[in-house]
């Protein structure tokens, strides 16, 4: 069965994601949904060169690391993170949801925290049980359409955070034409996975039209609560959503739901 998975492929190698629902005899299917532009990158090393003024980072998002990377691109901003601010900011947590985002910050040479926590609000939970009332700010390179669960939630606890917006999203440049192509060639899918509330946005009313009347025998998933929460709001039925942010997550909870599927092929 074919599945339709709205997110870039990984950059080196075969994307995890095939590779795990292939093992499901799924046959998926990666199209890129967004575009992203950077954003405040002085302003970001000109934070990462004060680790005193902070009590650590917060990371939601693959993209914030990216921008760091861009920073690091320069070889003097590279030499002085490698030889002190590294160790520096080593010294305090660095805090992330999700494998993507953790395996990024290793390759900055940070130890991540709280990666098993999957979303915002678990991490925000994770975050205060660790850190205390009116401490130093936390710094938190997010995207401009962050959401506000996090901010909120530590906000509430007395926890201070500090956002810098390093990156815009918008929509990719070759995203109708790349759906318009896989419907008339690979026909309409078992199962549409969306990965972020910007990709529902985006993409259903693509998805809807193109499906024309075989929409309901498609089965919408999500990558975590918040992308189902936006495909609600859109009046769509979600058939799962991943217990975690990760390939085995979601090709486990996409078996289960297409399993009757999978008993009575089509």
């Amino acid at each position: 069965m074919k599945v339709l998975l709205l997110k870039e492929p990984k950059d080196s190698g075969s994307d995890p994601y095939i590779k795990e629902l292939g093992s499901y005899n799924l046959e998926a299917t990666l199209i890129p949904v967004l575009a992203f532009e950077f954003t405040s990158i002085d302003s970001l090393f000109d934070k990462l060169s004060h680790p005193e003024c902070y009590g650590g980072l917060v990371f939601t998002s693959p993209r914030a690391l990216e921008a760091i990377k861009l920073c690091l691109k320069e070889k003097s901003k590279k030499e002085a993170w490698s030889k002190s601010l590294k160790q520096m900011w080593n010294c305090k947590p660095t805090y992330v949801v999700g494998k993507a985002t953790a395996s990024l910050v290793e390759e900055i040479g940070l130890i991540p925290q709280g990666e098993k926590a999957g979303n915002a609000e678990k991490l925000a939970e994770y975050i205060c049980s660790r850190e205390k009332p009116n401490s130093s700010a936390l710094l938190f390179p997010c995207g401009a359409l962050k959401r506000e669960v996090l901010p909120t939630v530590l906000r509430e606890k007395g926890i201070a955070l500090e956002s810098l917006t390093v990156y815009q999203t918008a929509q990719h440049p070759d995203l109708q034409e790349a759906l318009s192509s896989y419907f008339s060639q690979q026909g309409v899918p078992t199962s549409v996975v969306f990965f972020s509330p910007s990709g529902v946005r985006f993409c259903l009313q693509h998805i809807q039209k193109l499906s024309g009347d075989l929409i309901n025998q498609v089965k919408f998933a999500a990558i975590g609560p918040s992308t189902a929460e936006a495909l609600r709001g859109a009046g769509v039925a979600v058939s799962c959503t991943s217990g975690s942010p990760s390939a085995p997550g979601l090709a486990a909870a996409l078996h289960g739901a297409l399993q009757g599927a999978l008993q009575h092929p089509q």
